[in-house]
């Protein structure tokens, strides 16, 4: 019966049928601003590597040094044989980074999510929830015995509307994108601050894709509003602007303390490699010691928003180096991901049921080590590209109907 309703399953295959299948498109090569595919060289714009660090000799060197001195890997749980000096030094320098007392290291950022949300709130209390937050946000809310509950995307009388609804003797902890990573756009955390001091509710910031982008030195959203006292999680990845594998959660030290003994997606997988750490304390280094990689990556946000605007592109709300380019249409996103494939730029599509059809789009995204002229020759093959799907046109006459 499983077998029969696995082999039943066949929507990759049709889109591969028809020559459209965007997804495991295998790289030959280092994460760049150009990568091989199939011999060929692409340009790059859907990466997370926000400030290009994967390529970079410290990172490099630190990850050989670590096996060097620790071998390939870890061979238990953080909870048993598994925590190195190097992870407690990582965590160290984590909490400082993002100004709160300690910091707990995961395998992945997915994990970080699942443990802290199914452990730190109870069966009669709430986890409130943006409709637009991250899958792992929504899975890790799923595991816990708590109520759960969603607002309009960014919309701050829906979550009011929420929290009026909750008892008010019960925790309510609000978890939010601090850069939603689709959209782009960020939450709107000074409102939900003032909603969440008057029904006495606590936030946790998923900063995945804040960190490294915005804040002092990229230390995320909290810090770029001037609010880090009043969040009481952060939560960040090594795999964006870090560019390594892992995650991590801070806090005060009670909260830390409890969910080293509660998180069973800490308590139950293995520890990071060696490596990993490593590279991520020298991409902490150079954040702190090298912020015009900041200023470079803004730069060419910028340049890239003025651009896309100036060909006519819908760009919905982002504020951030992840563009959506909204081409509202399943069927002419993922055939103008094939098309520009092939003329050499690598985009992402998001389609539905990850958006509405009718919201469907390719999610450019920025590094610092984007030239200008990469950028410039990027956008001109979106735009001839997306003028012989029509998609310019459909823009074009909507904008005129909603004005």
């Amino acid at each position: 019966m499983l077998r029969d309703r696995m082999k039943a399953y066949n929507v990759p295959q049709k889109v591969q049928e028809m020559g459209l299948y965007p997804y495991f498109r295998t790289i030959e090569s280092e994460q760049d601003t150009i990568v091989k595919i199939q011999g060929k060289d692409v340009l790059m714009f859907g990466s997370n590597s926000y400030l290009g660090l994967t390529i970079h000799p410290k990172l490099k060197e630190a990850s050989k040094k670590a096996i060097d001195k620790y071998g390939s890997g870890c061979a238990g749980s953080r909870f048993l044989n598994g925590t190195l000096d190097l992870h407690l030094e990582l965590e160290d320098r984590l909490a400082k980074f993002v100004g709160k007392d300690g910091a707990l290291v995961f395998s992945t950022g997915f994990q970080v999510n699942l443990g802290v949300l199914s452990s730190v709130t109870g069966r009669h209390d709430y986890i409130i929830i943006d409709e637009l937050d991250h899958a792992c946000i929504i899975d890790g809310a799923r595991l816990s015995f708590s109520k759960v509950l969603k607002y309009k995307h960014n919309d701050m009388k829906s979550l009011e509307k929420v929290l009026k609804r909750c008892d008010e003797d019960k925790v309510k902890l609000i978890v939010v994108d601090g850069v939603f990573s689709m959209e782009g756009d960020l939450a709107k955390l000074p409102e939900i601050v003032k909603l969440a001091e008057k029904y006495k509710a606590n936030i946790m910031v998923d900063d995945a894709h804040g960190l490294g982008v915005i804040g002092e030195n990229g230390r995320g959203t909290a810090d770029h509003f001037g609010l880090t006292d009043k969040v009481d999680l952060i939560m960040g990845t090594f795999s964006k602007s870090l560019a390594s594998i892992g995650g991590f959660i801070a806090s005060d030290f009670d909260t830390i303390n409890y969910l080293k003994h509660n998180a069973r997606s800490l308590i139950f997988s293995a520890s990071i490699a060696p490596a990993n750490a490593a590279s991520v304390i020298a991409a902490l280094d150079l954040m702190e010691e090298e912020p015009e990689r900041i200023e470079k990556l803004w730069k060419n946000t910028h340049y890239a928003m003025k651009l896309l605007k100036e060909a006519g592109f819908d760009t919905g709300h982002t504020e951030t180096p992840i563009i959506p380019i909204f081409i509202r249409d399943d069927f002419k996103t993922f055939n103008i991901t094939k098309m520009l494939l092939e003329e050499g730029v690598f985009v992402n599509p998001v389609v539905s049921p990850a958006v509405a059809s009718s919201s469907s789009l390719l999610r450019f995204s920025l590094m610092a080590t984007h030239s200008f002229e990469q950028i410039e020759e990027a956008i001109d093959k979106i735009s001839k590209c997306a003028k012989k799907l029509g998609v310019l046109e459909s823009i074009a006459a909507r904008q005129i109907y909603e004005g």
